[in-house]
């Protein structure tokens, strides 16, 4: 389903005169707000296909109800969330959980809502159905080729499907590993990815980007065969110009500097996107902002300062996505609370003075940067991002509408109460 421009601005006309109160009173603050607005206009943040139902975990799963069947209603939903919000208008396709049986009629459809296609992600952490070779042990470093070849040849099939829609990037998370001491040469592991990404890598159509992902642990618990950013890096380097690495919040172990990671990185040129989640002991997936929203302004902080550094541009130098699982919450929900804590802290960052904590960092002022930080972290820019939904077409209190407006109810009523939304 989606909403009418007409009750967006219905919802709007309601609230407007008690946001002109806040914001003008935020504004009147900022220099050159339009400038700031501007950016926030601007900035996207990607949806992925998987993320559209209710999560779960090897305990169990217990959907909610409305889950969309098909990418087709998963579009729908993402485009239901990119009118209310105008800040989703990307969608990071999983393949095989989502291929396109119509790739023109997709990327038609696409168009209908507004949104682009983001990276693209392939899967050789699961057995599929008819599958000849069991990644079990592994996929891009198992010890045997012919397993490697398939997951190969599946990443390279993704690449195909991207191409087809407009992609123009290729996500690889790997769950290979080990889970206890002597079961893997860990050498031979790197060694054997490493060739298969190269096969992969040479696939890639010019104009695309690689990015590798790393994750501390998790299925396996002894080794990852890339299980921090050094590996990512180190795997990335070998690979060449198009191959960077992607950050997932909770791909760390409780307490990693990821704001110091993400600043080597952009120094180095090779961070090429970045995974939205939030956590409390490893890789939670919980609502971004939700748990440790003063880390995730400092990680926007040196985005901001890193990326402006190097002179990138904000909304397309780098990959933006959510990936979060929605466990107890309505996956619409959890979404727009996760896209409003991003841009949000994106918001804060954009805001710090940075001649002033350039200063007391040259100084050794501690106390004077850690007030430049605090100052901009404790100043509420809600209404701030407010605006700049305003102005691009969206609603001024995105949840509330979408609660008044009973859209999962709706979605029950559509679609059932027992769906179960694909890779799920």
């Amino acid at each position: 389903m989606q909403l009418g421009k007409k009750i967006i601005e219905a919802h709007n006309e309601a609230l407007l005169a008690g946001h002109r109160r806040k914001y003008d009173f935020i504004a009147a603050g900022i220099p050159d707000v339009k400038a700031v607005l501007k950016k926030l206009i601007d900035f996207q943040v990607g949806i992925p296909s998987w993320a559209l139902g209710t999560g779960g975990t090897r305990f169990g799963r217990f959907s909610g109800g409305g889950e969309p069947r098909n990418l087709e209603e998963k579009m729908a939903d993402i485009g239901l969330l990119h009118a209310l919000n105008r800040s989703s208008g990307a969608i990071s396709l999983h393949i095989p959980w989502d291929i396109p049986s119509d790739p023109t009629a997709i990327k038609a459809l696409a168009a209908q809502y507004g949104l682009g296609f983001d990276a693209m992600n392939s899967n050789t952490f699961q057995d599929q159905p008819g599958q000849a070779q069991s990644y079990k042990f592994g996929s891009l470093q198992h010890v045997r080729k012919e397993v490697r070849k398939q997951a190969i040849d599946h990443n390279i099939e993704v690449i195909r499907h991207g191409v087809e829609l407009g992609s123009k990037s290729l996500t690889i998370w790997l769950a290979d590993g080990s889970c206890f001491p002597g079961q893997l040469n860990f050498r031979k592991a790197f060694t054997n990815t490493l060739e298969s990404l190269q096969e992969i890598y040479a696939a890639l159509p010019d104009d695309w980007k690689v990015f590798v992902e790393y994750k501390a642990f998790e299925p396996n618990f002894y080794s990852t065969t890339v299980g921090d950013w050094g590996q990512s890096y180190l795997f990335a380097s070998k690979l060449g110009p198009k191959a960077y690495t992607l950050v997932d919040l909770g791909h760390h172990h409780p307490n990693a500097n990821i704001e110091q990671i993400v600043s080597l990185l952009l120094m180095e040129g090779k961070l090429g996107g970045f995974h939205f989640n939030d956590s409390k002991y490893g890789d939670d997936d919980l609502t971004v902002g939700s748990i440790k929203p003063y880390q995730l302004f400092l990680i926007f902080n040196e985005l901001v300062e890193g990326m402006d550094a190097r002179k990138m541009d904000h909304t397309r130098d780098l990959g933006w996505m959510i990936d979060a699982s929605h466990n107890v919450k309505d996956p619409l929900e959890d979404l727009l609370q996760s896209v409003e804590a991003i841009m949000i802290s994106y918001a804060q960052a954009l805001l710090v003075d940075r001649k002033k904590l350039s200063a007391a960092q040259e100084a050794n002022d501690t106390v004077a940067a850690q007030e430049v930080l605090q100052d901009t972290f404790r100043t509420d820019l809600r209404a701030l991002v407010a605006e700049a939904r305003l102005q691009a077409g969206g609603a001024l209190d995105p949840l509330g509408l979408y609660r008044s407006e009973k859209v999962r109810e709706k979605l029950i009523k559509e679609r059932g109460a027992k769906t179960v939304a694909t890779g799920l």
